[in-house]
């Protein structure tokens, strides 16, 4: 009776073949089931990890979603003005074109009449980061336009860094200068009053700043996709213009 079977030598191990087509085939096809069994055994040992991973990772991107829309809510306004200049005249105790002396007249009319009158200030901003959130805000930079009795004026950048800690009201402070001239068609007194005006008692329609905030998350920067309005009372996220 002949061999039914021979033996070939792979490597260190040893592969029974059966020589019949028909044994041939069945061995075949289980040797094949064998490799598929082993190759989902193999991948099974991965699949537990990667699952866990990746609900770890969608737990930590929604905690850090979360802490992003968050930080969209500090809230902004102005607190005060400082050191309000109109070329060159300190205007900190002038509340009107009446308080002026004599020698501040004539400083400021030979300005305008040289086509000029630069007002100068420096706006100091109460940032507030809600106690709710879990972490600093962190101010990188702050696109802004001043608006004067609700008309754009001049535009700038803020661009230093500023730690808003929960729950801590922080001074922001932006420095600002307009050419009261170039936005404005009034007598030396109408600019004088103006500008006398924006001194802390001004009426919110008065004085406005347009804000554009980034904030660093640990997403990365964050810019407010649209400016919002920043005037002498508290607003929040509902004050963004159109």
């Amino acid at each position: 009776m002949r061999q039914l079977v021979e033996r070939f030598v792979k490597g260190d191990g040893f592969l029974i073949r059966p020589l019949n087509s028909l044994s041939e085939a069945l061995f075949l096809a289980g040797r094949s089931s064998c490799r598929r069994c082993a190759m989902f055994v193999l991948r099974s040992q991965w699949v537990l990890p990667c699952v866990l991973g990746l609900l770890l990772l969608a737990a930590t991107g929604c905690t850090a979603f979360r802490e992003v829309a968050n930080l969209r809510k500090v809230q902004f306004s102005i607190d005060r003005v400082a050191q309000p200049r109109l070329a060159g005249v300190d205007l900190a105790r002038v509340q009107s074109y009446d308080d002026l002396r004599s020698t501040d007249v004539l400083r400021l009319g030979s300005a305008l009449s040289n086509g000029s009158l630069p007002l100068s200030v420096t706006l100091h901003l109460d940032a507030e980061n809600p106690s709710p959130n879990s972490v600093d805000a962190r101010l990188t930079q702050m696109d802004w336009t001043l608006l004067l009795e609700d008309k754009e004026t001049v535009s700038g950048r803020f661009e230093r860094e500023v730690v808003l800690p929960p729950g801590e009201p922080t001074d922001v402070p932006v420095d600002v200068e307009v050419d009261l001239v170039r936005f404005f068609d009034d007598n030396l007194q109408g600019l004088v009053d103006l500008a006398a005006a924006i001194d802390g008692d001004a009426p919110p329609q008065t004085l406005k700043l347009r804000v554009q905030p980034t904030v660093d998350t640990r997403l990365g920067p964050l810019q407010y996709p649209s400016p919002i309005t920043v005037v002498s009372r508290r607003v929040g996220d509902g004050a963004q213009t159109p």
